[in-house]
Protein backbone atom coordinates (compact mmCIF):
# COMPACT_ATOMS: atom_id res chain seq x y z
CA UNK A 1 0.00 0.00 0.00
CA UNK A 2 1.25 3.21 -0.84
CA UNK A 3 0.40 6.74 0.48
CA UNK A 4 -3.03 8.23 -0.33
CA UNK A 5 -4.57 5.19 -0.87
CA UNK A 6 -3.30 4.03 -4.01
CA UNK A 7 -1.66 0.44 -3.86
CA UNK A 8 0.52 -1.72 -7.07
CA UNK A 9 -2.00 -3.84 -9.12
CA UNK A 10 -1.49 -7.18 -9.84
CA UNK A 11 0.40 -5.95 -13.61
CA UNK A 12 2.81 -3.69 -11.26
CA UNK A 13 1.10 0.04 -11.74
CA UNK A 14 -0.14 2.51 -8.83
CA UNK A 15 -3.66 2.95 -8.61
CA UNK A 16 -6.04 4.34 -6.19
CA UNK A 17 -7.98 1.79 -4.46
CA UNK A 18 -10.97 4.05 -4.53
CA UNK A 19 -10.93 3.89 -8.62
CA UNK A 20 -10.62 0.55 -8.75
CA UNK A 21 -13.35 -0.37 -6.60
CA UNK A 22 -15.68 2.39 -8.23
CA UNK A 23 -14.94 0.92 -11.68
CA UNK A 24 -15.57 -2.93 -10.37
CA UNK A 25 -18.71 -1.35 -8.80
CA UNK A 26 -19.74 0.30 -12.12
CA UNK A 27 -19.16 -2.62 -14.09
CA UNK A 28 -22.07 -4.87 -11.89
CA UNK A 29 -24.08 -2.23 -10.85
CA UNK A 30 -27.84 -3.76 -10.93
CA UNK A 31 -27.22 -7.06 -10.97
CA UNK A 32 -28.08 -8.95 -7.85
CA UNK A 33 -25.30 -9.97 -5.82
CA UNK A 34 -22.93 -7.40 -7.25
CA UNK A 35 -20.91 -7.36 -4.30
CA UNK A 36 -18.99 -10.96 -4.67
CA UNK A 37 -18.48 -10.42 -8.21
CA UNK A 38 -17.04 -6.87 -7.54
CA UNK A 39 -14.72 -8.75 -4.11
CA UNK A 40 -13.14 -10.95 -7.24
CA UNK A 41 -12.38 -8.06 -9.55
CA UNK A 42 -10.73 -5.63 -6.76
CA UNK A 43 -8.64 -8.88 -5.61
CA UNK A 44 -7.76 -9.80 -9.63
CA UNK A 45 -6.20 -6.53 -10.30
CA UNK A 46 -4.97 -5.56 -6.70
CA UNK A 47 -3.56 -8.82 -5.69
CA UNK A 48 -6.33 -8.35 -2.36
CA UNK A 49 -9.29 -6.60 -1.02
CA UNK A 50 -7.37 -4.03 1.15
CA UNK A 51 -8.54 -1.88 4.19
CA UNK A 52 -9.46 1.32 1.94
CA UNK A 53 -11.85 -0.64 -0.34
CA UNK A 54 -14.09 -1.73 2.67
CA UNK A 55 -15.80 2.04 3.15
CA UNK A 56 -15.44 2.48 -0.65
CA UNK A 57 -17.52 -0.85 -1.13
CA UNK A 58 -19.57 0.51 1.87
CA UNK A 59 -20.74 3.36 0.13
CA UNK A 60 -21.24 1.74 -3.45
CA UNK A 61 -23.62 -0.63 -1.78
CA UNK A 62 -25.77 0.89 0.83
CA UNK A 63 -24.00 -1.23 3.15
CA UNK A 64 -22.38 -0.79 6.55
CA UNK A 65 -18.73 -1.26 6.85
CA UNK A 66 -19.76 -4.12 9.19
CA UNK A 67 -21.38 -5.55 6.35
CA UNK A 68 -18.51 -5.50 4.14
CA UNK A 69 -16.02 -6.50 6.38
CA UNK A 70 -17.78 -9.35 7.25
CA UNK A 71 -18.66 -10.55 3.63
CA UNK A 72 -14.56 -10.07 3.16
CA UNK A 73 -13.68 -12.31 6.26
CA UNK A 74 -15.96 -14.87 5.87
CA UNK A 75 -14.58 -16.21 2.82
CA UNK A 76 -11.56 -17.57 2.48
CA UNK A 77 -10.76 -16.88 -1.44
CA UNK A 78 -10.33 -12.95 -0.10
CA UNK A 79 -7.86 -11.76 1.59
CA UNK A 80 -6.62 -8.18 3.18
CA UNK A 81 -2.38 -8.74 2.34
CA UNK A 82 -1.65 -9.34 -1.26
CA UNK A 83 -0.44 -12.89 -1.28
CA UNK A 84 2.70 -14.55 -2.82
CA UNK A 85 3.52 -15.45 -5.99
CA UNK A 86 2.28 -19.25 -5.75
CA UNK A 87 -0.36 -19.87 -3.55
CA UNK A 88 -0.17 -24.05 -1.73
CA UNK A 89 -3.61 -24.18 -0.21
CA UNK A 90 -3.27 -27.63 1.94
CA UNK A 91 -7.38 -29.55 2.59
CA UNK A 92 -7.32 -30.15 6.54
CA UNK A 93 -11.05 -31.36 6.46
CA UNK A 94 -11.90 -34.56 7.78
CA UNK A 95 -10.81 -37.11 4.74
CA UNK A 96 -7.98 -35.41 4.68
CA UNK A 97 -6.94 -35.36 8.27
CA UNK A 98 -7.59 -38.20 7.78
CA UNK A 99 -5.18 -39.82 5.18
CA UNK A 100 -2.07 -37.54 6.74
CA UNK A 101 -2.69 -33.43 6.21
CA UNK A 102 -1.49 -32.99 9.37
CA UNK A 103 2.31 -34.31 8.24
CA UNK A 104 1.88 -32.01 5.32
CA UNK A 105 1.35 -28.97 8.07
CA UNK A 106 4.66 -30.20 10.36
CA UNK A 107 6.19 -29.89 6.54
CA UNK A 108 5.64 -26.93 6.35
CA UNK A 109 6.34 -25.51 9.40
CA UNK A 110 9.67 -27.63 9.18
CA UNK A 111 10.42 -25.75 6.00
CA UNK A 112 10.38 -22.35 7.65
CA UNK A 113 7.07 -21.43 6.16
CA UNK A 114 3.72 -20.13 8.36
CA UNK A 115 0.30 -21.55 7.49
CA UNK A 116 -1.83 -18.49 6.50
CA UNK A 117 1.60 -16.56 6.11
CA UNK A 118 3.74 -15.68 2.74
CA UNK A 119 7.30 -16.10 2.78
CA UNK A 120 9.76 -13.40 3.78
CA UNK A 121 10.60 -12.97 -0.05
CA UNK A 122 7.21 -13.60 -1.42
CA UNK A 123 7.25 -16.46 -3.69
CA UNK A 124 4.52 -18.50 -1.87
CA UNK A 125 1.47 -18.21 0.43
CA UNK A 126 0.35 -21.41 2.41
CA UNK A 127 -3.15 -21.22 3.31
CA UNK A 128 -5.32 -24.33 5.29
CA UNK A 129 -8.26 -25.07 3.72
CA UNK A 130 -11.66 -26.70 4.71
CA UNK A 131 -12.41 -29.28 1.65
CA UNK A 132 -11.13 -28.87 -2.11
CA UNK A 133 -13.67 -31.42 -3.22
CA UNK A 134 -10.84 -34.47 -3.57
CA UNK A 135 -11.72 -36.76 -0.41
CA UNK A 136 -11.08 -39.62 -2.11
CA UNK A 137 -7.45 -38.94 -3.13
CA UNK A 138 -6.34 -36.90 0.05
CA UNK A 139 -4.85 -35.63 1.71
CA UNK A 140 -5.31 -32.78 -1.10
CA UNK A 141 -3.48 -29.92 -2.01
CA UNK A 142 -4.31 -26.80 -4.47
CA UNK A 143 -1.21 -24.82 -5.78
CA UNK A 144 -2.24 -21.90 -8.12
CA UNK A 145 -5.16 -23.62 -9.15
CA UNK A 146 -4.53 -27.16 -9.84
CA UNK A 147 -5.84 -29.60 -7.51
CA UNK A 148 -2.77 -32.50 -6.16
CA UNK A 149 -3.98 -35.56 -4.41
CA UNK A 150 -2.60 -38.33 -2.25
CA UNK A 151 0.19 -35.66 -1.70
CA UNK A 152 3.21 -36.77 0.69
CA UNK A 153 5.41 -34.14 3.10
CA UNK A 154 8.30 -34.68 0.14
CA UNK A 155 6.12 -33.91 -3.06
CA UNK A 156 4.63 -31.02 -0.78
CA UNK A 157 8.15 -30.01 -0.35
CA UNK A 158 8.57 -30.05 -4.62
CA UNK A 159 5.35 -28.16 -4.90
CA UNK A 160 6.41 -25.52 -1.98
CA UNK A 161 9.45 -25.16 -4.53
CA UNK A 162 7.33 -24.85 -7.71
CA UNK A 163 9.11 -27.98 -9.16
CA UNK A 164 5.84 -29.44 -9.50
Amino acid sequence: MTEGGAIMTTSGTDVSVESVVRRAASAHRGERGALLPVLHAVQAELGCVPQDAIPVLADEFNLSRADVHGVVTFYHDFRGEPAGRSTVRICCAEACQALGADRLLSHVRESGLAVGETSADGSVTVEQVFCLGNCALGPSVEANGRLHGRVTPARLGAILNGTV
